[in-house]
C-alpha cells in the first residue's frame, strides 16, 4: 500500500510571513522613531554649543545655533546675558514624528555654557 503525501502544510511559510509583515513594519517604524529622537538631541546639543561659542565673544548666538540645524529640522538657540563670567545658551529642536519637518513630540532641549570672553560694558 502506497502512502499519499499530505498537502496540509503547503504555503504555510508564505502565510506566516504575510501575518508577520505588519509587526515587522511596526518594529522598523519604532526603531526609526528612536533614531530621530536621538538625532534631535544631538542636533540640539550641537546648536547649543555653537550658540554659546558665538555668545562668548559677543557674536549673534541665535544665528550661529540655527546655522547648525539641518534643513527640515525646526529649532532655535538663545543666549542669556553674561553672569559671573559665564554665558549660557539653550537650544530646542522639535522632535518629528517619523519624518523631519512634521509635527511631533515635545522638543529636545540642550544647554551649554562657556567662559565669557567679550567686552564687559560699564
Amino acid at each position: 500500500m502506497r502512502r499519499q503525501r499530505g498537502r496540509g502544510d503547503r504555503g504555510q511559510v508564505a502565510l506566516e510571513f504575510t501575518g508577520m509583515v505588519p509587526l515587522i513594519l511596526l518594529t522598523l517604524a519604532l526603531l526609526w522613531q528612536v533614531v530621530l529622537v536621538g538625532y534631535a538631541y544631538t542636533l540640539a546639543a550641537n546648536a547649543a554649543d555653537e550658540a554659546v561659542r558665538a555668545c562668548a565673544v559677543d557674536e549673534d548666538g541665535s544665528a550661529a545655533g540655527a546655522r547648525h540645524l539641518d534643513g527640515a529640522w525646526e529649532g532655535q538657540a538663545t543666549c542669556g546675558p553674561p553672569s559671573g563670567g559665564m554665558v549660557t545658551a539653550v537650544a530646542t529642536v522639535q522632535i518629528p514624528l517619523l519624518f523631519p519637518g512634521t509635527a511631533g513630540f515635545a522638543p529636545a532641549t540642550a544647554t551649554a555654557g562657556a567662559v565669557y570672553e567679550g567686552t564687559v560694558e560699564p
